[in-house]
């Protein structure tokens, strides 16, 4: 199968009331479930809110845990994979996790890399990429800020990733930089990016929106405003991949000597 229907959520979150969030995303889960969604992205830390440093003890999980569990009960459910970034407590500290979730359980999980501002006291970085297969394609995870470092982006897509996931919380005061990295990542790779930021504030933080659904030749699928819960779908022709990758053949004319890497 060559086709099948992605979907990203927009959503706000109530700091610190995971189930009141729960229930939230359940409800756009079901819309784009609703709408043929097989493939459905979730902001960063979508279920704990954004701004909860006080609280990340008491809201880390291990993994596998209860909301990677919900998240696999939605995806039975509904039908569909869900991808989205939690906070898990690992063995040596606490993570910005984005997982890959399937009716069988976890798929794949990311620790970020690079984290952004007071984040580095927050979370312990993460140190490997693996790109995940899907009954479609393979897919990479990223989060949020790394949608603005192509070398992670490169790296999944030279593991054979046709679909960038990135579930996100990134400030409205930087949204020009989410316009043009959302789809110069989609070019660079000829792979689609499906990019789900939060909207609303908490605290001194606005977040920015502009979710989208970007084709490999950057153009728009689908796309939500600066303000506003939104759930987006879009068909995901995979043929785009190998056209994009053919009309501008960026990965089969890539120097191997720029690209050594440890993952």
């Amino acid at each position: 199968m060559e086709r099948f229907i992605g979907a990203v959520v927009q959503m706000d979150c109530i700091p610190g009331d995971r189930a009141a969030n729960l229930a939230r995303a359940e409800r756009f889960i079901r819309q784009a479930a609703s709408r043929g969604a097989e493939l459905i992205v979730l902001p960063e830390l979508f279920d704990t809110g954004y701004r909860v440093e006080e609280k990340d003890d008491l809201l880390a999980e291990p993994l596998p845990g209860a909301v990677s569990r919900w998240m696999q009960d939605m995806a039975a459910q509904y039908g569909a994979f869900l991808a989205a970034a939690v906070m898990e407590r690992a063995p040596d500290g606490i993570c910005d996790t984005a997982l890959l979730v399937g009716a069988g359980g976890i798929l794949s999980a990311h620790r970020k890399m690079h984290l952004w501002g007071g984040e580095s006291a927050r979370f312990r970085r993460g140190d490997t990429l693996c790109a995940a297969e899907l009954p479609w394609a393979k897919a990479g995870l990223l989060i949020c800020y790394e949608i603005g470092f192509p070398e992670q982006a490169r790296v999944l897509a030279r593991q054979g990733a046709s679909l960038l996931l990135y579930p996100s919380a990134f400030g409205r005061a930087r949204a020009y930089a989410w316009d043009i990295a959302s789809r110069s990542r989609a070019l660079e790779n000829g792979a689609y990016v499906l990019a789900a930021n939060r909207c609303g504030a908490e605290r001194d933080t606005d977040f920015g929106g502009l979710s989208r659904i970007v084709a490999p030749d950057t153009t728009v699928l689908a796309g939500a405003g600066a303000d506003g819960e939104a759930v987006l779908c879009a068909e995901i022709d995979l043929a785009a991949v190998d056209k994009q990758r053919d009309a501008i053949p960026y990965l089969r004319d890539l120097d191997d000597r720029l690209c050594s890497h440890a993952f």
